[in-house]
């Protein structure tokens, strides 16, 4: 069995102001960021991983160096582009109250409506491209480590749809659940190298001591 644990980067400046970041814009980690992604390492380190790959964007990267050095196992960190935050074109670095102003359709389907979305506008990258990068490098994930654990550090818009594709959901349901959270762990597991995928933690911020706020989640 594989298991995948899709980790959220910690918390930035940028999220603390409700800008979007997206794969272009990005900001430092918060310094109480650095303290949760120790309490996140005390809640992985109850299992033994073979890799940890990452986003290449700063905020992941940094989350990823941070963790592997808090685990009590060495790790190798992978950087790979397939694991970047989708591109919000326009929308990068504006705040969330001046999106809904400027770009109020676009950001009506891209949050509520993703069946519906049309980055054309913006100059976006759409859900389609975004299943296009990130799913096979996930597959090839499951064939290379068909029994083992993997960390995998991203992005939450990235990761909440690619994890709800990677389980067949249709594109219409993929935010039923929610957003997921700064710093938060969802697993999903294998048992034939991608074909099959069960979610055994959706969100996972239990191991946080810091209460959360609405900004902490898309």
């Amino acid at each position: 069995m594989t298991k995948l644990f899709f980790v959220r980067h910690g918390r930035t400046q940028w999220n603390l102001e409700g800008r979007y970041q997206g794969a272009h814009g990005d900001s430092p980690l918060l310094p109480e960021s650095i303290r949760e992604i120790g309490e996140l390492a005390s809640f992985l380190n109850q299992y033994r991983f073979a890799k940890i790959y990452t986003s290449p964007i700063r905020r992941a990267r940094v989350t990823a160096q941070t963790l592997e050095t808090k685990l009590d196992q060495p790790l190798n960190i992978v950087a790979d582009e397939a694991f970047a935050e989708f591109n919000l074109g326009k929308m990068e670095g504006m705040l969330f109250e001046d999106v809904q102003a400027q770009y109020p359709e676009e950001l009506e389907s891209f949050r509520h409506f993703p069946e519906r979305y049309d980055p054309t506008k913006i100059e976006a990258e759409s859900f389609q491209e975004l299943f296009a990068r990130m799913t096979p490098k996930i597959l090839e994930i499951c064939r290379r480590y068909p029994q083992e654990n993997v960390i995998i550090v991203s992005h939450g818009a990235a990761l909440c749809a690619e994890i709800r594709h990677l389980q067949g959901v249709p594109l219409e349901r993929i935010r039923k659940r929610g957003g997921l959270t700064n710093t938060s762990t969802t697993i999903l597991s294998t048992t034939d190298k991608g074909a099959h995928f069960k979610c055994l933690e959706w969100n996972k911020t239990d191991y946080l001591s810091r209460k959360l706020t609405k900004n902490d989640t898309v």
